[in-house]
């Protein structure tokens, strides 16, 4: 158990850096990869790095999986992939938006771009407050 309670965190960080909608956030990912796989982790990747290894290690070793982890770490990670898809498709789904509200942000800048958005200008277009609320950001 301690195995994964040092997994998760990294996972998390890991994929952090994030286009699809009904996202879920990545705590609620890694809850479920260490809710339904912590002791098949604990026994079959123990010491695996838990970037994409991880998951090659459990599809490499899925006939010795728990039916619970089984059902649910593909489901994990695909919900984590979607989150990281979607935080990457926000500054250019929100580059016009930037642009027109956020007045002297130059490109690059996107910390402080992110924050004039969350701001809330009016004026936002329906497709960058879309990619917003799917990358989790509010």
């Amino acid at each position: 158990m301690n195995a994964i309670r040092l997994i998760l965190p990294i996972l998390l960080a890991a994929a952090w850096s994030s286009a699809s909608a009904e996202t879920i956030r990545f705590e609620d990912a890694t809850a479920m990869l260490g809710t339904s796989c912590a002791q098949d982790i604990d026994t079959n990747c123990r010491g695996v790095n838990p970037d994409t290894r991880l998951k090659d290690c459990l599809s490499r070793n899925q006939d010795a999986l728990s039916p619970q982890c089984k059902n649910d770490y593909g489901r994990a990670f695909d919900a984590i992939q979607k989150r990281v898809a979607a935080r990457s498709a926000v500054a250019k789904l929100c580059e016009r938006d930037v642009a027109k509200l956020c007045g002297g942000i130059q490109k690059g800048e996107s910390g402080k771009a992110l924050d004039c958005l969350l701001a809330g200008p009016r004026g936002m277009s329906i497709n960058c407050s879309k990619a917003i609320a799917e990358a989790g950001y509010r």
